[in-house]
């Protein structure tokens, strides 16, 4: 198998967990596909300093990451700004959950949509709102009538009991 081919599977089995973990760390959808494109043309660029003995996940959100804070030096819209630290916290989430029991990145994430489905919806409602629909705290305390503390305690137990859940439904056992 040629390094195109091989790059293309690579690219492919990653793609949901690198998309991810752009619109973890910025808002706009629009650059997220464009940091998305511009991340897969530099692995691409780079393929030789790939370590092929380590696995690819980490070294494409390298690159993301970077991607992720120059987008933000060079643009305006620095609202959520990222840092070094909140990156390297980000990597290491996203490694934890590489780490969980689940083929791929997508039985993952089915395992988390049925914990969000089983949450009652004092929690589930206001997590979708902020994960789903992107929608700041003021605008989910205004959509649920709710005071601000009010959600933000909703929103920890419900993280919370989403933890608990997966940690079952994964058992946390190496990949």
């Amino acid at each position: 198998m040629d390094a195109r081919s091989l790059f293309e599977i690579l690219i492919r089995e990653n793609t949901d967990m690198l998309v991810a973990y752009l619109r973890a760390g910025v808002r706009d959808a629009h650059a997220v596909d464009d940091l998305y494109q511009e991340t897969v043309l530099t692995a691409w660029r780079r393929l030789d300093d790939y370590d092929c003995e380590k696995p690819i996940g980490p070294w494409l959100r390298g690159i993301a990451g970077k991607l992720m804070l120059a987008f933000y030096r060079r643009s305006a819209r620095s609202a959520r700004p990222l840092t070094e630290e909140s990156l390297a916290w980000l990597n290491d989430r996203f490694s934890e959950i590489h780490s969980r029991r689940g083929d791929t990145f997508q039985e993952k994430l089915a395992a988390l949509r049925e914990c969000v489905s089983a949450l009652p919806d004092t929690y589930q409602r206001p997590i979708h709102l902020r994960f789903s629909e992107q929608r700041s705290l003021s605008e989910i305390a205004s959509i649920l009538n709710l005071a601000r503390e009010t959600l933000k305690k909703r929103m920890s137990r419900g993280k919370a009991r989403l933890a608990a859940c997966l940690e079952t439904k994964l058992k946390q056992e190496p990949a």
